[in-house]
């Protein structure tokens, strides 16, 4: 529930939830259509853990030509004035066609995917899980994207680990200026 109370939160009614194949009918089961929270759900299957960019692409149909949010199903997010935050997030995506990522500072940054920030607090680079991170300021897994998030997901070639990493959607936003 965690996770789609901050998507109420920022305003957002309608969600697809993804899954894999073993556990979507007990979040059918528990969730059923949303209704009974004042959302609407629909659900999708990831046959094979390959990414969290693979997502943009199971959900591509539902997504249309939308902005949208992602956000992992293992994060609990909180803080001072949070709902506001993500209603900015939310206007600011769709007005400047920009890509915002909530990040946050850790002790371990090599464990997660990383920004790197320039001297004006402008983000220039990310890095899934690097050995010498540039930042301990980590990615958390809430993603606000414009339309058009499916297309640039197409454009991720698998990594080493056979997947469709998030960080490597992420610096296309990067690479156009495109990512706060």
């Amino acid at each position: 529930y965690y996770p789609i109370s901050t998507l109420m939160l920022a305003g957002i009614r309608d969600i697809m939830i993804i899954s894999n194949p073993d556990d979507v009918d007990n979040f059918k089961k528990v969730l059923k259509d949303g209704s009974q929270l004042g959302v609407n759900f629909e659900y999708a299957i990831q046959e094979e853990p390959k990414g969290i960019a693979q997502s943009f692409l199971i959900a591509e149909d539902y997504i249309k030509n939308d902005d949208v949010a992602l956000i992992l199903g293992d994060n609990v997010y909180h803080g001072s004035n949070f709902s506001n935050k993500l209603k900015r997030a939310k206007r600011e995506v769709s007005r400047e066609n920009k890509t915002i990522l909530f990040g946050y500072q850790v002790h371990d940054p090599n464990r997660y995917g990383v920004v790197e920030f320039d001297e004006n607090r402008q983000v220039i680079s990310v890095e899934e899980k690097p050995e010498t991170p540039k930042s301990n300021f980590c990615i958390t897994g809430l993603y606000f994207c414009p339309k058009g998030v499916s297309i640039k997901a197409k454009k991720v070639q698998p990594s080493a680990r056979g997947e469709l990493e998030i960080v490597s959607l992420i610096d296309q936003y990067v690479n156009e200026g495109l990512l706060d």
